[in-house]
């Protein structure tokens, strides 16, 4: 028997399943959108690297706080082999986002903003970035949980990021920054971190960041309130949830210290029902209340502690 015939040959037909086509499709029409960062250094710390996402053609690029925490300048790379050098616009810790603009003027390839508040767990979602600094490089895997809450610090000040995407799609240091798309190439999120083996996280391109990403672009910076609240939504008790007409609330998984919560009196475990009037369930509801909101400004919280109602008058603070 001839070698050849101890080998099964399988017809080259050119025919992919429907999950590779969907990642395939993705991959070629975002991968042009986003760039691999090289960020410079500052006051004598060295710079670092991260992923950017070209949101404008006229030159402004999204990307993760912690990615130019360090410095107001660097260079761009693309797939296609252009490379941009870029100033920042603005940044905010809060959210972990920020926008930086390339100096000449742009001509990029943008990416389609898509809406967060529509992904659904388990769905389909790929990642765009750069991590260990090469560009180009896509993962893919689902949506594991929605609304998570992310502690962060900037090394002096201690923050938290409201509302994140967890993701199995595998990601690394360098995926920061870069884009986490549907399967319709859409951007509905913004890769922040690894938070551990196989959890992924992932700052949501919904209708608060929109906020959040228009001010940075107009004016450099965002203002907004601060509570120091880390949250996420938790199912009400059958007798609560009739009582309120509502099923979920936002429960509190931490309190930052000195905070205006911690101040107020609000404790880990609280679930918030109602600000202002308003009703919440989800901490993208409470993350939507804060931006625009002054430092100095009362609210009112209600909260259920123990199956019972009680109401809190939280002064809002400033985030340095």
């Amino acid at each position: 028997m001839a070698v050849h015939e101890l080998f099964e040959t399988v017809p080259d037909t050119d025919e992919l399943d429907a999950y590779s086509r969907t990642v395939i499709d993705v991959a070629e029409r975002l991968m042009p959108s986003v760039a691999s960062l090289r960020v410079g250094s500052q006051n004598g710390r060295p710079g670092g690297g991260g992923s950017g996402v070209a949101i404008t053609e006229d030159g402004f690029i999204l990307t993760s706080a912690h990615v130019v925490a360090r410095s107001r300048q660097g260079a761009a790379l693309f797939t296609d082999g252009g490379e941009h050098e870029f100033e920042v616009r603005g940044s905010d810790p809060l959210s972990d986002l920020a926008v930086i603009r390339v100096r000449d003027g742009g001509g990029l390839h943008t990416a389609i903003l898509g809406d967060a508040g529509r992904l659904r767990v388990g769905q389909l979602v790929i990642a765009v970035g750069s991590p260990m600094g090469y560009a180009g490089t896509v993962t893919a895997g689902v949506v594991s949980a929605l609304g998570r809450s992310l502690p962060t610090s900037d090394g002096s000040t201690q923050r938290i990021v409201d509302n994140v995407i967890q993701t199995d799609a595998a990601l690394n240091p360098g995926n920061s920054g870069g884009a986490l798309a549907d399967s319709r190439a859409r951007l509905v999120g913004i890769n922040t971190a690894v938070a551990g083996f196989g959890l992924g996280l992932a700052v949501p391109i919904d209708a608060t960041t929109r906020l959040i990403i228009g001010a940075l672009i107009a004016d450099g910076k965002v203002r907004r309130g601060y509570l120091g609240i880390a949250g996420g939504t938790r199912p009400l008790a059958g007798s609560a949830a009739t009582r309120l007409g509502r099923r979920e609330a936002i429960g509190v998984l931490e309190i930052l210290a000195d905070s205006p919560a911690a101040k107020a009196g609000l404790r880990n475990g609280d679930l918030i029902v109602e600000v202002d009037g308003a009703p919440v369930a989800k901490a993208g509801d409470l993350q939507r209340l804060m931006v625009g909101a002054p430092a100095g400004r009362k609210m009112d919280v209600k909260v259920l502690r123990g199956g019972r109602q009680a109401s809190f008058e939280i002064v809002l603070g400033q985030l340095p």
